[in-house]
This record gives C-alpha cells, sequence and structure tokens, in this order.
C-alpha cells in the first residue's frame, strides 16, 4: 500500500489536498494532515512547495495548529527557507517557546533580513544574554538599529517604527528628488510620503506621494512641502500613537527622538496591529484574565488568573456578611431569597453597561471637562429611569405571584435605588482609578460589582425588614 500523503487523497475524500482553507474559512485538516505527513518523513521541498503559496498570515495560523515539537521540526527542515516574519503574527506564548528551541544563531541568520519593526517584535522578549548573541552575530549597522530600537520603553512608538525612510533636502528639485529614487537602490519596500529635513535630520516638512508624482521636475522641494507635522516621540505609548492616526487619518507618520531628529516611521500596517492588541487587551482586563493567548501552557492560564478570582472571593465574602446581617430577616420570610438574586442581578449589569462605556471614554480620551460632566449626569439619570421601568415590572410580577403587594413595592423600591447606584459607581468608579494612574480597565469590574451587590442586598433586605417589622 503507497505511504505517499498524495496518493489517494482526493480520491477518497473528494476533497483537493491542495485547498489550504475550508468552507468554514478554516484550515483545511486534509492539507494539514498532509503536511505533518511530510514532516514525519522530513520530505522539507515537499514542505517548501505546499506553503510556499502562503501568506505570512496564513502561515502563522499553520505554526498555531502544529504541536510544539512539530513547528521546531518545520523550522529546522526549512532552514533558510524558513521566512521568520512568519514569527510576528503568532501568539507570543508560541513566539517564545519557538524561539528558545532554535539555535542563536539560526535565528540570528532569520532576523537579519528582516524589517526592524518585525525583528523587535521577534527578538524584545528574550533573554538578555540570548539577544546579545543574537545582536553580536548581525552585520553592525543592524545590529545598533536594533539595539537603538530596542533601547525605547516596551510598548512604545520606538519598537514599532520603521528605520527606513526616504529624507531628502528642502533645496532639491522633484526632477533630482526622482533621479535618485530611481539611482538608490537601498530605499524601503513601501513608503507613502518623503521627509524633508536639514542637516540635523529635524523634519522641516513632508511630501505625500500623491503630490509629489503630480508636480513638474522643476518644482522646488521647499515649495512643495507641507509644513503643517504630524509627528510622534518614539518614547510614546503605542497607543497614543495609534490616536493620533485615527484622528489626523493618517497612513504614515514621522518618529523623532529626543533631540527632534527623524529616526524612524510608523505606516498604517503597523498601527491596525496595535489597535487590535489595545482592544484586545482591554477586553481581557475587563474580564479579569489578563495578557493571555489561547496558546498559553495551562499553568499559565491558572496563574494568570487566580489573582483576581482572589479579589473577586474577597468581594463574594464581603458581599455574603452583608446578607448574613439579615439571616433572622430571610429565615421569617423565604420569598426575599427567591428575589435577592434578581435585584443583585440588575444591578451588577446596569453597572456593567455605564462601565465599559467609560472605559473605552477613557481610552479613547474623550472626557475633557464638559463631557465628562455630561456623562456622569446622563449615566446617573439613565440608572434611575431604567430603575423605575424594571421596578414596575419586576414588583408586578413579584406581586403576582406572591400575592403580596407590600413585597412587590419593596423589591421596586430596592430595584431604583440599585440601579441608580450602579449607574454612579459604573461611571465613578473608572474614573477614581484613572485619577489615581490606576488602569481602570483592570479592577473596575470587581469594585463595581462588589458596590452593586453590597447596595443591593442592603436596601432590598433592609426595606423588607422595616416594611414587614422583621427586626
Amino acid at each position: 500500500m503507497s505511504t505517499d500523503p498524495d496518493s489517494s487523497a482526493e480520491f477518497e475524500t473528494g476533497i483537493d489536498p491542495d485547498v489550504f482553507r475550508d468552507e468554514d474559512d478554516r484550515i483545511s485538516p486534509l492539507w494539514l494532515e498532509r503536511l505533518r505527513a511530510f514532516l514525519s518523513a522530513l520530505r522539507a521541498d515537499d514542505i517548501a512547495t505546499v506553503i510556499a503559496p502562503l501568506h505570512t498570515a496564513d502561515m502563522g495560523d499553520v505554526l498555531e495548529s502544529l504541536d510544539a515539537d512539530e513547528r521546531v521540526q518545520l523550522v529546522r527542515l526549512l532552514g533558510d527557507r524558513f521566512d521568520y516574519s512568519v514569527l510576528t503574527e503568532v501568539d507570543e506564548s508560541v513566539r517564545t517557546e519557538l524561539m528558545e528551541e532554535l539555535p542563536n544563531a539560526e535565528i540570528a541568520r532569520g532576523v537579519a533580513g528582516l524589517d526592524n519593526d518585525d525583528a523587535v517584535t521577534i527578538l524584545e522578549d528574550m533573554e538578555q544574554v540570548d539577544l546579545d548573541e543574537v545582536l553580536a552575530k548581525l552585520p553592525t549597522f543592524e545590529r545598533l538599529s536594533l539595539k537603538r530600537s530596542l533601547d525605547f520603553p516596551d510598548d512604545s512608538a520606538g519598537r514599532r517604527m520603521l528605520t527606513d525612510f526616504i529624507a531628502i533636502p528642502p533645496f532639491w528639485t522633484v526632477g533630482q528628488t526622482i533621479d535618485y529614487l530611481r539611482r538608490e537602490h537601498d530605499l524601503p519596500d513601501e513608503f507613502y510620503q518623503l521627509y524633508v529635513v536639514d542637516a540635523g535630520y529635524s523634519v522641516l516638512g513632508t511630501i505625500p506621494l500623491d503630490k509629489f508624482i503630480r508636480a513638474t521636475r522643476t518644482t522646488q522641494i521647499e515649495a512643495l512641502m507641507n509644513t503643517n507635522l504630524v509627528l510622534v516621540d518614539a518614547n510614546e505609548d503605542q497607543e497614543e500613537a495609534a490616536r493620533a492616526f485615527e484622528r489626523y487619518d493618517l497612513v504614515e507618520v514621522g518618529v523623532v527622538d529626543e533631540s527632534n531628529r527623524l529616526v524612524g516611521v510608523l505606516t498604517i500596517d503597523d498601527i491596525v496591529d496595535v489597535i487590535h492588541e489595545e482592544a484586545d487587551e482591554d477586553i481581557k482586563l475587563l474580564a479579569g484574565v489578563g495578557d493571555e493567548d489561547i496558546s498559553d501552557a495551562t499553568f499559565d492560564t491558572v496563574r494568570s488568573r487566580a489573582p483576581w478570582l482572589v479579589i473577586n472571593l474577597v468581594s463574594a465574602v464581603l458581599v455574603s456578611m452583608v446578607i448574613g446581617l439579615f439571616n433572622a430577616t430571610i429565615e421569617q420570610m423565604v420569598a426575599l431569597a427567591v428575589l435577592m438574586p434578581i435585584v443583585a442581578s440588575m444591578g451588577g449589569n446596569a453597572g456593567t453597561q455605564t462601565m465599559t462605556v467609560t472605559v473605552r471614554a477613557l481610552s479613547m480620551r474623550e472626557l475633557d471637562g464638559r463631557r465628562l460632566r455630561r456623562l456622569i449626569t446622563r449615566e446617573m439619570v439613565v440608572g434611575l429611569f431604567n430603575g423605575m421601568i424594571f421596578a414596575v415590572l419586576v414588583g408586578l410580577v413579584t406581586w403576582l405571584r406572591f400575592d403580596n403587594f407590600k413585597l412587590g413595592a419593596v423589591i421596586g423600591v430596592a430595584m431604583v435605588i440599585n440601579m441608580a447606584v450602579a449607574g454612579t459607581a459604573g461611571i465613578l468608579i473608572p474614573l477614581t482609578l484613572d485619577k489615581f494612574k490606576a488602569d481602570p480597565a483592570i479592577a473596575s469590574s470587581v469594585f463595581v460589582t462588589t458596590v452593586t451587590d453590597v447596595v443591593g442586598f442592603f436596601a432590598f433586605l433592609g426595606i423588607a425588614g422595616l416594611s414587614f417589622g422583621l427586626f
């Protein structure tokens, strides 16, 4: 019987083994099985053939679909045919795990031909000893360029920037610039504008390519350049840089150092990644799961989530202590225990809605003085009105279910109080955390949930005890 993975796969399944993605846009199991067969047979040329048509993003998906030992084997079999830019398309845990298995000499060879930003992404999480060894094996210019980028803070514009850009003097003409671009071989693969600089590499202006190619050859660069500059500091957080792209509809922006010298550029493809990363981070922090990927090991996931579960446990104990104050009240009227979760749940959901809107507004820097006052007022009024609406609904259902008008009125009043407090807490807690330089996305949900539970139970059980004389 033939062991060739290509021999009968199409005949048996009716599926072309060359098709990479299935109808659900997932990697075809048949394609992946075929790749694994090539890996087991150590058929490096066949592996290179089947992955050759893939985009780096698709190849990143392939690496994440393979087992850890298969990834290492694939990279080693391909050797210099493996494109290391693929490592920028995988989860950090996958990249780190793979890098630990590869020799530093091989890593140095792989990153040598990459764009500066891709190389930094691959190298920045390495141990310092290994990083120094990799850098020492690179050509001098590339080594110095990478070291400069790696010296900038984590998640800064300097870490994201490309160090290849086109800078020209203001006294050139368009014709001279065109001749230079045609003659010079060491140019960026892609660029969207030219940077006009003085002798010290301070930016004087920029010229977008569409404006440049429409100008006559005799036009002076100085007369053509745009002097309304938008530049990004290399030490600035990447999220702030992304905000500049969004505000000014940019596709490329210059990056300057502390001396206001042009040191690199940020392009829209990198900023799209930044926007995705920051949004992903905020969503995870709101849920208390930290910087976690689906490829993380079980132990790492447990270690990431456990601290937040401990904080939630403390808040749950606090809530249980509030309930404990009303043990006698609950014992005398069992219906209260049935209705308690409704009050807490509605308040918690209302608080989470307000908190989400507030955290987003803070992250987007949308809350100036006037809009802040308007948001606070709006959310408090919304909480009050929603409380009244659901007070009527829940009160009527309670009255009909337990045939007790007074109990329906009690839960209605408690609902109004808790949802008004939830709206207020949902906005004031993130604002307070932001004021004290704490990330509101991390801790807001814990505090908001605790406040709404405590207030909800205390209001409902307290009002019930007073109304029915159960104290």
